[in-house]
């Protein structure tokens, strides 16, 4: 996995509104994590760690309208998503197994 980053001055995309697992909102709890900041990442394009083929999904996802999906580590062993809809009307935290 890579960092991909690519973090614009401002936002690149919509998030509509945003929601949040109760397994994510717990481990994010747990590490002192709040939501703001991988949200803001996500928006500007920072996807975190992910593969280099779902970083170039991630390309084409906003030229194409289709979902966004980034991966941050958010504590030892403990990972969350965030993964925006094709319609940027939601985006949703979560842990990896709750997908």
């Amino acid at each position: 996995m890579t960092n991909h980053t690519r973090d614009s001055n401002g936002p690149i995309f919509c998030l509509g509104t945003a929601f949040i697992s109760p397994g994510a909102e717990a481990a994010m709890e747990q590490y002192g994590v709040g939501p703001s900041s991988p949200l803001n990442r996500h928006q500007r394009g920072n996807w975190g760690q992910l593969p280099p083929a779902d970083a170039r999904t991630n390309a084409r996802s906003l030229e194409n309208g289709l979902s966004i999906l980034s991966s941050y580590q958010i504590g030892q062993g403990a990972r969350n998503w965030i993964i925006t809809n094709a319609q940027r009307t939601a985006t949703t935290m979560l842990l990896p197994n709750e997908y």
